[in-house]
């Protein structure tokens, strides 16, 4: 049963009880029996009254059972991220390379120039001295250009054009905290405009994805991304 018909079944249900009750309540009282003569028939035993029915409030307090107060819900838990923390960029010094790509495949190009600046660096020894990002440098309709660029703390050789070395960015910015797939990227992006325009803020013309858990290794659905949005 799908979830309308679920649904349809429990207001018909409710329905049921509800018009049931109430045909019940106006049915007819029983005719009273027919008089008999006294000296033939004994007299029938006095029934007592029906006990008064009490509602809910008449019942002492002592006599109610304790509502039970249900746990806070899962969601709730894991919701728990900062949104809309300020927050101070410090910037480190970067293996970056430049790319440009489109919405349909976004995830996957990201996910090339992070391959090939890990390649890179495994290949001359060095590791990566904190986590993966993407600098967003402009965006329309159709996609976008980035950098991607990975924190290290010594100059990487054998470059290739699209590859240099750089400073991730710095200064005073809005922390907003993603976590699921990519594809989800527009809700939390949704979310932070709406944060801004309640805030009456502007943003500059380009923002920052950090990649807390490695692109490389995490299921997208598992993707925490930190996002950075610089004020103006």
């Amino acid at each position: 049963m799908n979830r309308i018909s679920t649904f349809r079944a429990a207001v018909a249900a409710l329905a049921m009880v509800a018009f049931g009750g109430a045909a019940l309540a106006q049915s007819p009282a029983p005719s009273a029996p027919p008089a008999t003569n006294p000296s033939a028939t004994p007299s029938p035993v006095p029934v007592p009254p029906p006990a008064e029915t009490k509602s809910p409030a008449d019942v002492p307090t002592a006599e109610k059972a304790p509502t039970p107060v249900p746990p806070p819900p899962a969601a709730s838990v894991q919701n728990a991220d900062p949104f809309g923390e300020e927050f101070t960029l410090e910037p480190k010094k970067v293996l970056v390379m430049k790319g440009t790509a489109n919405w349909d495949a976004a995830f996957d190009t990201l996910i090339d120039s992070f391959k090939a600046l890990t390649a890179l660096l495994d290949k001359q020894g060095i590791k990566a001295t904190g986590n993966s990002m993407i600098v967003y440098t402009s965006t329309d309709d159709t996609g976008f250009t980035y950098l991607a660029e990975i924190p290290v703390d010594q100059d990487v050789k054998n470059l290739t054009k699209d590859i240099s070395m750089g400073k991730s960015p710095e200064g005073k910015a809005l922390k907003f905290v993603h976590r699921g797939s990519y594809d989800n990227m527009d809700n939390t992006y949704e979310a932070i405009t709406n944060h801004l325009d309640d805030k009456k803020l502007e943003a500059k013309d380009t923002f920052i994805e950090e990649y807390i858990t490695d692109p490389l290794k995490t299921a997208e659905d598992k993707l925490v991304i930190n996002v950075y949005v610089p004020l103006r």
